[in-house]
């Protein structure tokens, strides 16, 4: 990844958000969010880390972090399909880690997804299209896209790490009764699910480690959602950085 081939002060995080999503939900949250977000992160504060952590010295202070957007991303199989391979292949702007951003339901939960799955899309996209992996992994035999690849593939990420001091960096989502942050197992078997393990597989394939996340967000598209979705977003960043540079 970027931050192991050339040596550099800041990592780079790509944040992907989906378009909308039918007629019922002309505006998707998930790219309102990540439309939102700062181009920047500036490295914490020696302070502020002490204040949350006791005594960190600079050096161990995870550095700053570039944010890249990508989208909005089309509720559609073979857009996503298509569009993986270069968010993680391109030499011009390599991603040291990958958050894909999608919409769940009308429930205040913030999910972080742990797994991704490669069967199962029954569904139509937004074009009314089937993925047809079932029939496509027939007639392809070994040259599916995904022959080879297991079922289910995890994040490398160490989610467990993260998700305690994602909490850690929210607290003001703790004390709100319809509120939960959360690890979830299962991504939905829809398009969140397939962009999520495309990554995962892409990673996968070229024996590289996946860091790359996805999290779901409620369908509210109010401002107080977006602001509160921005934020928790940047909090998982942190929080993202921060574990890992602890390795």
């Amino acid at each position: 990844m970027g931050s192991l081939d050339i040596p550099k002060d800041e990592l780079t995080v790509l944040v992907t958000g989906f378009g909308p999503f039918k007629e019922q939900y002309p505006v998707n949250p998930a790219w309102e969010i990540t439309a939102s977000l700062p181009d920047y992160l500036p490295a914490e504060r020696v302070k502020d880390a002490a204040a949350r952590h006791g005594q960190v010295p600079a050096a161990a202070l995870p550095p700053a972090v570039c944010i890249l957007k990508h989208g909005p991303v089309r509720v559609n199989y073979e857009t996503v399909r298509g569009l993986v391979p270069t968010l993680w292949d391109n030499p011009e702007q390599k991603a040291d880690y990958v958050v894909h951003v999608g919409m769940a339901g009308p429930q205040h939960v913030y999910s972080v997804e742990r797994r991704g799955h490669r069967d199962g899309y029954d569904k139509q996209d937004v074009d009314g299209q089937l993925l047809g992996d079932e029939q496509r992994r027939k007639r392809e035999g070994d040259q599916w896209i995904w022959n080879g690849v297991p079922k289910e593939l995890l994040t490398d990420l160490d989610l467990d790490k993260i998700y305690k001091r994602w909490v850690e960096r929210s607290p003001e989502m703790q004390i709100k009764d319809d509120l939960r942050l959360q690890i979830s197992e299962d991504a939905g078997h829809y398009l969140c699910d397939f962009i999520y393990f495309s990554s995962l597989a892409h990673l996968y394939k070229q024996q590289r480690p996946r860091k790359v996340v996805f999290f779901h967000v409620p369908l509210h598209p109010d401002q107080e959602s977006i602001d509160r979705g921005r934020e928790l977003v940047l909090q998982l960043i942190r929080s993202i950085v921060e574990v890992e540079a602890e390795k």
